[in-house]
């Protein structure tokens, strides 16, 4: 331990924290690595594969993988920089095939055996995600909703496919998977009938999760979003109709995008009302720079604010927190690296508050009390904290960067 490690474990007892509770804590909980940014989530099914669907990376920095090899170099040196426990977040498109053409409605756990392999030698779990997009069979912007029924029957095939994948991983890892559903159905323009996508989705999805799957191997959620590109009126899969989904059937939960809402809403201010009812939530993290910008998540207030109302309510062992950006226009490695470093330091933010002070003002009354603990408990050394928490994992710390003298 180091002095400043000292000194900083001194104050935070002052207030009544733990601080190697805190770090023994942090080991418990995950943060899922969106495995996207690291080429762009152009997959290995076509390096030069084009992404439609509302999905866009936007910038031309060098050194994007261009092989799975440099793949898998990327990776190891991201994952060599992020400390503590760690999921990495596959999309279908990521399969290790050598090369072959596999439809994906056609996708099978052995596709994607090398991914355990791999995840058992980091010692990571591995969270899936079926690819709703990029695809022919993204018919004028439908898939599960579309008014074709070829279309909808291939996505549901795929919905399936992946989901034996997500147990298959689970299995294998003894980690929950979390398998996460997005889809980019909707309408650019004003919308008459609204009800019957809606309806032709719950059907779809009805008949994707018809199978039962232990949830100590896999759990789906299902990723609501307010509008994307070209559907930017009406989208199918609102957050409303994804919350009446879980709640009325219970066959998934629910993943909330810190980008997919208005710019003033707060996943934080959501939360509890989804743990009243005893439910789990998946997050897809990032920093929304004007809505769903997706840009490289930081240690935002909204994070922080996210991380606190997780652990004021003792929820962390109900929430699965993962990543969601890709930025095209920085070093796709640092990229990576600052989000999950920034989401962890976040999550160390919020157990180190000296929670109980809090409650006892607002118990007390007190509102004065409360709010000037709020601002000052925001200068407390937490930054040394998680210095020593990357050095007892042989993770650089402020300086992985290489620029300190």
């Amino acid at each position: 331990m180091g002095k400043h490690y000292e000194t900083a474990r001194e104050i935070y007892a002052q207030w009544g924290v733990d601080t190697e509770a805190a770090l023994r804590r942090m080991d418990e909980i995950p943060v899922s690595i969106n495995c996207w940014e690291l080429d762009d989530l152009t997959g290995f099914e076509d390096f030069d594969a084009q992404l439609t669907g509302g999905i866009a990376a936007t910038g031309n920095a060098p050194g994007k993988p261009r092989s799975v090899e440099e793949y898998f170099a990327a990776l190891d040196r991201m994952l060599s920089l992020v400390p503590g426990a760690k999921h990495l977040a596959l999309h279908s498109v990521y399969p290790l095939v050598e090369g072959k053409k596999i439809p994906r409605n056609q996708l099978k756990p052995e596709h994607f055996a090398g991914w355990v392999d791999y995840a058992k030698e980091k010692g990571i779990g591995l969270d899936f995600n079926p690819t709703y997009f990029s695809h022919p069979m993204l018919k004028d912007g439908w898939t599960l909703a579309s008014p074709d029924k070829e279309v909808r029957d291939f996505w549901v095939e795929h919905g399936i496919a992946c989901r034996k994948i997500g147990e298959y991983f689970g299995r294998e890892l003894g980690e929950t998977c979390i398998t996460n559903h997005w889809i980019p159905d909707g309408s650019k323009d004003t919308r008459i009938d609204t009800l019957g996508p809606r309806e032709r989705l719950r059907e779809s999805l009805d008949r994707i999760f018809a199978e039962p799957i232990d949830r100590k191997y896999n759990i789906d959620s299902v990723e609501s979003k307010l509008f994307g590109l070209g559907v930017e009126s009406y989208t199918a899969g609102s957050h409303e109709f994804y919350t009446n989904y879980v709640l009325s059937t219970g066959k998934a939960i629910i993943c909330m995008d810190t980008g997919h809402f208005h710019p003033t809403e707060s996943i934080a201010a959501k939360l509890s009302a989804y743990f009243a009812f005893g439910q789990e939530i998946m997050t897809h993290l990032s920093r929304p720079v004007r809505w769903d910008s997706d840009h490289v998540c930081t240690v935002t207030d909204e994070i922080v604010a996210i991380m606190q109302e997780i652990k004021r309510a003792d929820a962390f062992d109900r929430v699965h927190l993962g990543l969601d950006y890709f930025d095209a226009s920085i070093d796709r490695i640092s990229a990576s690296v600052i989000g999950a470093r920034s989401a962890k330091k976040a999550i160390l933010m919020a157990l180190l508050e000296p929670t109980e002070q809090l409650l006892k003002a607002e118990a007390e009354g007190d509102n004065t009390r409360r709010l000037a603990l709020l601002e000052e408990f925001k200068l407390l050394p937490a930054g040394i904290v998680f210095e020593e928490y990357c050095d007892r994992h042989g993770v650089p710390g402020a300086d992985w960067t290489g620029g300190r003298k």
